[in-house]
């Protein structure tokens, strides 16, 4: 069977490392899981010598070789969904995603995914380092999120843009709306975050240096809207410098600005502070369909294959831009 393969270097600073973790640290678009499945199957080498237990420590300089089975026959249904194509070429594809669509199946969602409208529209032409649910996904955003994300049709360009994307060599950049004042006008957010030992289903901030990733982003406020005595909302620029799992979610209620409609990182109660035609509009738009108020509005790359800078922007959907217009009345 045809493999594909990433190298790392193990340099004197990585020393000491779980390798399954080392690996999935440097691998944005690899969970651990998927990293412990690929060196139990025999996908790893190291300095040439094949790997096959997750839990060994790295204890010399060399290059690990994981290496990445080629794409089974997908048994992902090719559906013909509505795609807003923001920008096609030969080598990559630019989808401006709507809120509630999810990105590729997984448990729970199996059709109706944005990599079920791919296979429709891309035929054949998606890469497989994602591996059968994923072909194509370069970087995610959640369901209830919306915005832009580009998907690679073949392995070169997944592998050229993955490494950007670890590099922190791309432009993401999120509007989003929050509760509360920010604590300054403009700051940058750093800590390690890791699944919540506590609820499986969220992320949380952890200051233990050997659990989760290091997460970086970059917040700067556009207006605050003050209410009333009780309570304001914020419009809030946020770039991402890594991209972990509800990274931006996480952060913003780390400092105080947990996202207008985000169930699972705040408090229900803000909204309750609110006039009765502001809460109306927030209960109906976003917390009753449990969607934060955040979107991806600006994505930028080296084109791998053309060798240009591109970048593309994004305009906020209508249930932000509605709230928006009526915050500017305060």
């Amino acid at each position: 069977m045809k493999k594909n393969y990433i190298s790392i270097s193990v340099s004197s600073k990585d020393l000491g490392k779980r390798i399954d973790l080392f690996i999935s640290e440097k691998l944005d678009e690899f969970s651990r899981n998927k990293v412990q499945m690929l060196i139990n199957n025999g996908n790893l080498t190291f300095n040439n010598e094949k790997i096959t237990q997750t839990s060994i420590k790295l204890k010399k300089l060399g290059t690990l070789l994981l290496f990445i089975p080629e794409l089974k026959p997908s048994k992902i249904i090719a559906q013909d969904l509505q795609l807003n194509i923001v920008y096609e070429d030969d080598y990559l594809i630019i989808i401006n995603k709507n809120a509630g669509m999810v990105v590729h199946p997984a448990t729970g969602n199996t059709d109706n995914t944005l990599v079920n409208a791919l296979l429709h529209h891309c035929k054949e032409n998606l890469s497989g380092i994602g591996g059968v649910k994923r072909p194509g996904v370069v970087h995610r955003i959640d369901k209830m999120t919306s915005g832009l994300l580009v998907f690679a049709k073949d392995d070169f360009t997944h592998n050229e843009l993955s490494e950007q994307f670890k590099k922190k060599q791309t432009i993401r950049e999120y509007d989003l709306l929050a509760w509360n004042q920010t604590p300054k006008q403009e700051g940058v957010i750093e800590n390690r975050i890791c699944r919540s030992k506590f609820n499986r289903k969220k992320m949380a901030i952890t200051n233990q240096k050997d659990i989760g990733k290091t997460a970086i982003t970059k917040y700067k406020l556009i207006k605050n809207y003050k209410i009333n005595k009780y309570i304001s909302i914020s419009h809030i620029k946020c770039s991402l410098m890594t991209g972990r799992t509800h990274q931006i979610r996480v952060h913003m209620s780390h400092i105080g600005n947990p996202l207008i409609g985000d169930k699972k990182y705040s408090r229900n109660n803000y909204y309750t502070k609110l006039p009765d035609s502001l809460k109306k509009i927030v209960l109906n738009s976003f917390i009753m369909k449990e969607r934060q108020a955040l979107h991806a509005g600006k994505l930028g790359f080296f084109h791998p294959k053309k060798h240009k800078n591109m970048l593309f922007k994004s305009k906020m959907p209508l249930d932000i831009n509605n709230l928006l217009s009526i915050l500017k009345l305060y």
